[in-house]
């Protein structure tokens, strides 16, 4: 995993990930150890199993392919990553209760979907297939049918939304507004935090 440090021109010297996008010269790259990466894993459970001991955590690594280093770079920051991941997984420290699992998105793009009509213009990033055929393989294992049958409940509702009518003011929008307004209303009496 390639982590970004501030340069020597900035006093404080932290492992931080450049969300910001500041300027890369404000960084000095680096490739993190197995140890380091596993031991930032292991901190992580340990404060979700502090807020919530049932709680359940799902680990992946990405499926893009971060190619500005290199290739070669590229592949020996998962592979420190990926080791990482499952040495954590493997011997998971009795002080932290936490069911963690590792799903293969990283591997399905780069043996399944390896084709590069899978792939987005800049063949790095998954295509739109490529990211629903991924979503499907998660949610067969992940989302219940109780949470799949909401999602699609949702989807068709924000959809609804999404529509522009040509007369906003026909009898057949007002109708179809108004049976939306119901569908949401039915969602969120059962749901009261889902918004639209």
């Amino acid at each position: 995993m390639l982590s970004d440090r501030p340069s020597a021109l900035h006093r404080k010297q932290e492992i931080v990930a450049n969300c910001h996008k500041l300027p890369q010269q404000n960084f000095k790259k680096e490739l993190l150890s197995t140890e380091t990466i596993s031991e930032s894993i292991q901190t992580i459970f340990s404060k979700i199993s502090d807020i919530n001991t049932n709680a359940i955590t799902i680990n992946t690594v990405s499926p893009v392919r971060h190619i500005k280093d290199g290739m070669v770079e590229n592949a020996l920051s998962k592979a420190h990553l990926l080791t990482a991941i499952h040495a954590n997984l493997k011997s998971k420290s009795k002080s932290v209760n936490l069911n963690s699992f590792y799903f293969p998105s990283f591997e399905i793009m780069m043996d399944e979907l390896r084709d590069y009509r899978f792939y987005a213009e800049d063949m790095l990033h998954p295509n739109k297939t490529a990211i629903e055929i991924i979503w499907q393989k998660f949610s067969e294992v992940w989302v219940s049918s109780e949470a799949a049958v909401l999602q699609k409940e949702i989807a068709i509702i924000q959809n609804g939304l999404n529509h522009k009518p040509f007369n906003p003011q026909s009898e057949q929008h007002l109708q179809f507004s108004e049976k939306l307004q119901q569908k949401i209303t039915a969602i969120q009496n059962r749901f009261s935090h889902i918004q639209f």
